[in-house]
C-alpha cells in the first residue's frame, strides 16, 4: 500500500506517514524514533485542537469507540497505536510543556496543551472584557458553560484555574469562593505593566 494522506469521517486530513504500519511503533533508532514521535506530538495536537479535545489518556488506545480513534488506529493497515508507544509520547509532550498529568499523580492521563496555558489566559481576558464583565464575580460554570458558546465553552477546571492564575500574576484576575463553588473577577489590564 502506497503511503497516503487520508480524509477521516470527521473532515480531518490524516498525514501520509499515518498509513506506513511502523509509525504505530517505537523505533529502535533512536533517529528515526525521535522524528516519529515528533509527528505523532504534532499529529495528536493538531487533532485535539479540531476535535476540541483536552484528554487523552493510554485507554483510548486500548478501546475502541473512543474521540481518539480516527488517529490511534487505521483500520485500512490493520494498525493501531500501542499503550507503551503512547506511554512514551505523552512523556515526551510532558517534558515539552505540552500535556500535564491530570489528575496529578497518576500517569495514565493527561491534559493536553494544544493552545499554550497562556494563550489560553489571553483568551480567557479578551472574551471577559467583550462580554462586559469585568469586576464581576464569574462563577467557573458561567465560564466553561456559557450561554452563548465561546471559545472557552468546555475548558476543563484545572486549566480555567491555571489560567486565572496566570492572570492573576498581572493582577487582572483573582479567585473567589462563593456558596455554589469557585468563581472569579476579573480587572483591565494595568497600565503600570
Amino acid at each position: 500500500m502506497a503511503l497516503s494522506s487520508h480524509t477521516t469521517s470527521t473532515g480531518f486530513l490524516l498525514p501520509s506517514i499515518h498509513s506506513a504500519p511502523p509509525f504505530f511503533t517505537k523505533q529502535p533508532n533512536p533517529i528515526t524514533n525521535s522524528t516519529a514521535t515528533e509527528q505523532w506530538i504534532r499529529l495528536i495536537s493538531e487533532y485535539a485542537r479540531f476535535k476540541r479535545l483536552f484528554y487523552l489518556r493510554i485507554d483510548d488506545c486500548e478501546a475502541t469507540g473512543n474521540d481518539w480513534d480516527e488517529i490511534l488506529r487505521n483500520e485500512r493497515i490493520n494498525r493501531r497505536l500501542l499503550p507503551t508507544y503512547l506511554s512514551y509520547i505523552i512523556e515526551t509532550m510532558i517534558e515539552k510543556g505540552l500535556a500535564e498529568y491530570e489528575p496529578p499523580k497518576q500517569t495514565r492521563s493527561v491534559i493536553l496543551y494544544w493552545r499554550a496555558p497562556e494563550e489560553w489566559a489571553e483568551a480567557l481576558h479578551g472574551w471577559v472584557v467583550s462580554t462586559g464583565r469585568l469586576n464581576t464575580i464569574m462563577t467557573f460554570y458561567e465560564i466553561t458553560e456559557p450561554e452563548i458558546e465561546s471559545p472557552l465553552s468546555g475548558i476543563p477546571l484545572p486549566l480555567l484555574r491555571k489560567c486565572i492564575s496566570i492572570l492573576a500574576k498581572t493582577n487582572r484576575s483573582q479567585i473567589i469562593a462563593i456558596p455554589d463553588g469557585e468563581g472569579a473577577r476579573f480587572f483591565a489590564r494595568s497600565t503600570l505593566q
